[in-house]
Parts: C-alpha cells; sequence; structure tokens
C-alpha cells in the first residue's frame, strides 16, 4: 500500500463513522456560493478542524467543513470551504479533500469558483463552463509517489472536464434561461492577483479565466477515475483590461451579487444529474 493511499484511507476510516451515506457527487463551493450548503435536505457535517492530520481553509468566506444532505434525490458531500495552495500547504494536502470525497463514494466532482475574466467578451457576474484547463503554473498533485490504488502513474487529461456533463450544464441553463458562457480556466498560485503581463501570458496561452484553485483538484480527481465538471463565477476582469485595482472585496461582492442565480444553475445541474 503507497504511504499517499495509506495516510487518506487512515483519515477515512477515523471519519466513517459520521458519513451518513455513500455520496454520488461531490460539490466545491467557491465564494459566493458557502452558503448553498443551507438550502440542501442535511444529513451531517464534519468540520475540518474535528478531522486529524486535515488541512484547515483559513480563507475569509470559506468555513471549512463537509456538509451531507440530498439535492432533491442526490445525495451529495459538499466542501463549504476549500483549501488552496497558497495558504501554505503542500499540493497533496490541497488534493486531500478531493481523494477522501472518493474513498467516501463520490462518482462526480462538481467544482466552482470565482475567477477573474481573461477573455475581454466576459463581464463581471458571467458564468463560465469549464472545458478544459491549463495548470502549468502550479505544482502537479500527482508528483512524487504513485499510489496506484488511486489511479496510474501517467492519467490521461484528454477529457478533464466530462463531455456529458458539459452538455448537461448547456441544457440546465438554457432551461433556467441563465447565459453561460465557455472556456479554459489557468490556475495560478496566488495569492498576489496577477501582474497585466501575466494576464497577456494567460491569453496568449489560451486561457479565458484565471483563479488560484480548481484545476489540481480536477487533476486528482481524473487520477481516481471521476466525472468532472465545474463553473466559474467571473467575479472581476483580470488585471490590465481594465484599470480598476483587483481587491478580494470587488471578488466577493460580485459573486454575492449573482449567487442566487448560481445556486439555481448548480441545483438543479445536480439534482437532474444524469
Amino acid at each position: 500500500m503507497s504511504q499517499v493511499y495509506e495516510n487518506v484511507s487512515s483519515i477515512y476510516e477515523r471519519i466513517k463513522g459520521s458519513v451518513p451515506f455513500c455520496p454520488k457527487v461531490a460539490l466545491v463551493l467557491g465564494s459566493g456560493l458557502g452558503d448553498f450548503a443551507e438550502m440542501i435536505e442535511k444529513k451531517g457535517e464534519i468540520p475540518y478542524s474535528e478531522i486529524p492530520d486535515f488541512p484547515v481553509s483559513t480563507v475569509p468566506g470559506h468555513k471549512g467543513k463537509f456538509v451531507f444532505g440530498y439535492v432533491g434525490q442526490v445525495p451529495v458531500v459538499i466542501m463549504q470551504g476549500r483549501v488552496h495552495y497558497y495558504e501554505g500547504y503542500a499540493m497533496e494536502q490541497v488534493v486531500l479533500p478531493i481523494r477522501l470525497m472518493k474513498l467516501m463514494g463520490a462518482q462526480v466532482l462538481f467544482v466552482t469558483n470565482a475567477a477573474g475574466g481573461v477573455n475581454e467578451k466576459f463581464q463581471p457576474g458571467d458564468f463560465m463552463m469549464l472545458t478544459d484547463h491549463i495548470a502549468q503554473f502550479i505544482p502537479s498533485p500527482l508528483i512524487g509517489e504513485n499510489p496506484p490504488e488511486f489511479g496510474p502513474r501517467f492519467p490521461d487529461m484528454s477529457n478533464a472536464y466530462d463531455g456529458k456533463l458539459q452538455e448537461h450544464i448547456r441544457k440546465i441553463a438554457r432551461t433556467l434561461n441563465i447565459p453561460l458562457q465557455e472556456g479554459i480556466y489557468l490556475q495560478f498560485t496566488g495569492p498576489a492577483y496577477e501582474t497585466p503581463a501575466e494576464i497577456r501570458m494567460a491569453k496568449t496561452a489560451g486561457a479565458d479565466a484565471v483563479g488560484m484553485s480548481t484545476a489540481c483538484e480536477v487533476i486528482a480527481a481524473n487520477h481516481m477515475g471521476m466525472c468532472v465538471c465545474g463553473i466559474s463565477c467571473i467575479s472581476n476582469m483580470a488585471s490590465g483590461i481594465n484599470e480598476t485595482p483587483l481587491s478580494h472585496v470587488e471578488v466577493q461582492e460580485t459573486a454575492d451579487r449573482v449567487a442566487p442565480d448560481f445556486k439555481k444553475l448548480v441545483w438543479h445541474v445536480i439534482e437532474q444529474m444524469p
């Protein structure tokens, strides 16, 4: 048994008595979606601080707990607050929650986040479905010993975001009459916002939006054979596109403003998950 798998499975063994069911969907809540967990039919929760050897969220607005419940008839486990690389955790710790939710039984990972718009056709408040990502500016969560219990040494990332789930999200957005952009997400390390030169580089590389999370989680999930989908809230235009200085306050304000539609979209995507 690999050390990585042994560490994650050891944590799972210590908390499995508090896991009320086998979830189908694992949902990671980004900025502006934190109170989505209050909408579900809740069956239990586990604060990160009560899990031995588990990283704890330190970012304002990230409550830091697993919440279990139902979205309609679909059993879900929700990360109400994620862990970021810029908080000082090793990448192995950043993706530990994703691996743990897989051991709980989740087969689908649904990631959400607040992101900076690089595509100048976007505007703050837009929703962007992730169709692909660029993760070359962060350490891969798969560096080091490969846990074969999770997946192969060289996992294929050709379809990191499941095509059927993408079509499902498009269909739900049309039904709800919620405009939906699509694009490629690029993860930087943070916590500083990018310079205008870095955003020009990201645009040249093909990115439509940038952020400080998510891609590493998606890599770990694909490695374990999970189906993945994701939606970003474009909370601001990235550095250099507008003259306004960037701030976390602006990110939170935009995310909060569009939260009702974001929560509606996420709810219906999960409730009607194929």
